[in-house]
Formats: structure tokens, C-alpha cells, sequence
């Protein structure tokens, strides 16, 4: 496989890294979670990156000039952050292309991502949240260092999340 890239979305990217969301999300709950069905509003959220560009840093990978993959990055404090700890970045919708999901894309954005948050905001964590059951997801998570931290736990009406955090 060719070397993934990583860089800041353009609102060029919007429509396809809204396509990955939704696609890629479906995908790997039909996979591994085939009771959670994704409503039609939550897909339209998915699809709102023109409007997280402006609240957050969304990134993209690409593979070969394609783009392939995404994952978004909230600063402390910033709107619709959800970190729970006090000098943390969110880490939120991390998708891939489901035709090539397995590959090891998702390093590449987390390497990144977690690179930033460190160094360029110089912030001692990045806080994130998984769908409560979706083991996968926490297992790459926590095979990256993420430890569980239950005091970060969203229990909303539609959806239980359970927390994560990487301290530096």
C-alpha cells in the first residue's frame, strides 16, 4: 500500500469526508453492532463538515490522491467539545473508507491528530468517546494507550458512550 497523507480538510473535501462518515459508520455497525441503526438525522449531522471545519480541525487521509479517511479534533473549550477534562482536545468521528477499513489507515489520522494536541496545542490529553459495546473501537483505542475513564461517560436518551483518555 502506498503512504497515507495526512492534512487539513478543504471545503472542497465536505461531500466525499461526509460520505466516508455515513458509509464508513453503517458499515462498521452492521458489521459489529447490527442493532444500532443510524437515524436520518444523525447521518445529516455526520454530513456537516463544512460546519465542524468551522468550530474544530478536521483532517483527511489520502491514499494515492483519494481521500480516505477523516477524523475531527476539538480544541479545549471550543464549541460542541465534549472533552470532560480540563486542559484535554476531543477526538471525535474518526471514519475510513469501508472498502479499505482493516488496512491501518486510522494510525495515520490518530498519529496526527494526537500530534497536534501535544505539540501545537500543547494540551496534556486527548478525551474520546465509544459507543458503549462496541469493543473493537475501544480495543484500538486502548491499544494506543487510551485508558477508560468513567467519569467521562455520556448516557444520553439515544445513545451510551463510554469515555477514553490519552494523557501525555
Amino acid at each position: 500500500m502506498s503512504e497515507v497523507k495526512v492534512r487539513l480538510a478543504r471545503p472542497e473535501d465536505d461531500e466525499r469526508l461526509g460520505e466516508i462518515l455515513v458509509s464508513g459508520y453503517v458499515t462498521a455497525y452492521a458489521r459489529k453492532m447490527p442493532q444500532v441503526v443510524l437515524s436520518d438525522r444523525r447521518k445529516a449531522e455526520l454530513r456537516e463538515v463544512g460546519k465542524k471545519r468551522e468550530q474544530a480541525t478536521v483532517l483527511v487521509a489520502e491514499l494515492e490522491g483519494r481521500v480516505v479517511g477523516t477524523v475531527t479534533l476539538w480544541k479545549k473549550g471550543a464549541p460542541q467539545s465534549e472533552a470532560w477534562l480540563p486542559d484535554a482536545a476531543d477526538l471525535r468521528h474518526l471514519a475510513i473508507d469501508p472498502a479499505l477499513q482493516g488496512k491501518g489507515l486510522s494510525r495515520a489520522l490518530l498519529d496526527e491528530a494526537e500530534r497536534i494536541a501535544r505539540e501545537e496545542w500543547r494540551l496534556s490529553a486527548v478525551c474520546l468517546h465509544v459507543r458503549r459495546g462496541n469493543i473493537g473501537v475501544a480495543k484500538l483505542y486502548r491499544s494506543r494507550g487510551y485508558v477508560r475513564e468513567p467519569e467521562g461517560d455520556l448516557d444520553l436518551p439515544e445513545v451510551e458512550l463510554d469515555a477514553y483518555a490519552l494523557r501525555f
